[in-house]
């Protein structure tokens, strides 16, 4: 038997199945691209695209293989909106909107304090709270016909399934809507006037039920096939490692568009908002102490800035050079966003460089170990499919942290086992779930010197 997983991440979404070890043996993608929609004035996601794009490539892997359980993982920032009648009532928003701002109303007056919510006051659309409460004041005729609130999973799971579910780590990604600590709604649920359209939470390892008999049919899948609640996407890839025999505490660092550094066990004291820490909720429930930041996206705009593509091979030869020709990119290379947010200058680099890809990998190795700085991270650090992508970037935080081991798991898709891992239940996993491979540190002269250095201009004290 096999389980079939739709992730969608910011950038690209994918189709995969994985056997019953948890290995990816099958795997369609495709670009994941924003559109517009000429009624309203805000970017929105291509649902009813993706929609087509799911349902195609769940038919071609029925053909293939025996399909029982399907899951879901999803960026964050994302809610759909439904009617009375079980329409969209508005177009999803893309959280890469403009501001949200309403002419004599303030969000901020609404909005829970961060101590409560642990949920940083963030640019556009990426606190869901604002998204619904700029809808809400800007369409407030059209609003007052809501139904329903579905988080981005949910919404996925819903379509399949017809049943309406909330799931807590997408509820608890910095939304505003949800307080940690206490595991309990904010005081912006009753403000907004949403209560009773958010669905009752489920547990994220439980199935929430059948496809939908007629789809189930259409798409070639057996009628016992079982959906599951769906997941955060770093989230997914945290599940992965709390699906290990590790002790906290341990820190994983999650790849793709947004990199996020996760503390499993950190009592997440004095986490900053206006370094952009948080706390996200992880499967279980528990908060977990987070830094981060845009680092796919700064990944590319370093590689564009230097005349290249983002694939061109890394080598310790051309970071060696870099640092011996004292070349520095200096954040934020995407604005609003990050541990360096709030910098006047944008992103920039003095000098040239033979390869762009190596003092971009250079940078986020520098980023991700001020982060982990950030949360007084303690134990191990683990990075999944960025190891096959990059493993330079793994082996210079290896050389940076000398004081903690770094392990990689080898994972082509960390975020796809994880979502997988929470379709077996209370079952035994392989125990590759638990094999780590230690990084070898990188040997770079000169790189602590280099890192005092880039620290001293990304805050400003040069």
């Amino acid at each position: 038997m096999y389980t079939f997983i739709f992730d969608i991440g910011k950038t690209n979404i994918k189709g995969a199945v994985l056997n019953e070890s948890g290995q990816t043996v099958w795997t369609q993608t495709c670009a994941n691209r924003p559109c517009s929609d000429s009624a309203y004035k805000f970017p929105c996601i291509d649902v009813e695209s993706i929609w087509v794009w799911l349902k195609s490539t769940l038919k071609a892997a029925a053909e293939e293989f025996s399909i029982d359980a399907i899951n879901i993982s999803t960026h964050g920032a994302c809610v759909a909106l439904l009617s009375w009648d079980q329409e969209l009532l508005f177009p999803v928003m893309d959280y890469e909107v403009g501001e949200l701002e309403v002419d004599g109303q303030s969000y901020a007056v609404d909005r829970p304090a961060y101590a409560q919510t642990l949920s940083p006051n963030l640019p556009g659309g990426l606190n869901v709270g604002r998204q619904i409460w700029w809808l809400k004041q800007t369409y407030p005729e059209r609003f007052s016909q809501l139904d329903k609130v579905l988080f981005y999973p949910q919404y996925w799971v819903w379509k399949l399934t017809g049943q309406f579910v909330s799931e807590v780590t997408s509820l608890g990604c910095h939304t505003d809507l949800w307080e940690p600590l206490k595991h309990e709604y904010s005081s912006l649920v009753s403000t907004l006037g949403i209560e009773s359209a958010l669905p009752p939470l489920v547990d994220s390892y439980s199935s929430v039920g059948p496809v939908k008999e007629l789809l189930a049919d259409d798409l070639g899948l057996s009628p016992s096939c079982m959906v599951y609640p769906g997941v955060h996407d770093s989230n997914g890839s945290l599940a992965r490692y709390l699906s290990s025999e590790l002790r906290s505490p341990f820190n994983v660092v999650s790849t793709g568009t947004w990199l996020i550094v996760m503390a499993v066990g950190n009592p997440g004291k004095d986490l900053l908002e206006s370094r952009d820490m948080l706390a996200n909720v992880d499967v279980n429930g528990n908060p977990v102490p987070c830094a981060r930041f845009m680092g796919g996206r700064e990944f590319e705009k370093i590689c564009q800035l230097a005349g290249v593509t983002t694939d061109e091979p890394v080598t310790q030869a051309s970071i060696q050079t870099i640092i011996d020709d004292k070349v520095y990119a200096v954040p934020p290379f995407e604005t609003g966003t990050g541990p360096f947010r709030q910098n006047s200058a944008s992103g920039h680099y003095a000098g040239t460089v033979d390869s762009g890809t190596s003092l971009a990998t250079l940078y986020l190795s520098l980023m991700v170990d001020y982060e982990l700085e950030l949360l007084n991270a303690q134990g191990p650090i683990l990075f999944g499919s960025a190891s096959q992508k990059n493993p330079l970037l793994c082996q210079l935080l290896a050389q940076l942290r000398p004081q903690q081991k770094v392990f990689v798991s080898n994972d082509n898709a960390s975020t796809i086992k994880g979502a997988w891992s929470l379709t077996r239940g209370q079952k035994k996993l392989p125990p590759e779930f638990s094999d780590f491979e230690i990084v070898q540190a990188a040997q770079i002269e000169g790189l602590t010197n280099y890192q005092k250095d880039w620290r001293k201009l990304a805050l400003g004290e040069n």
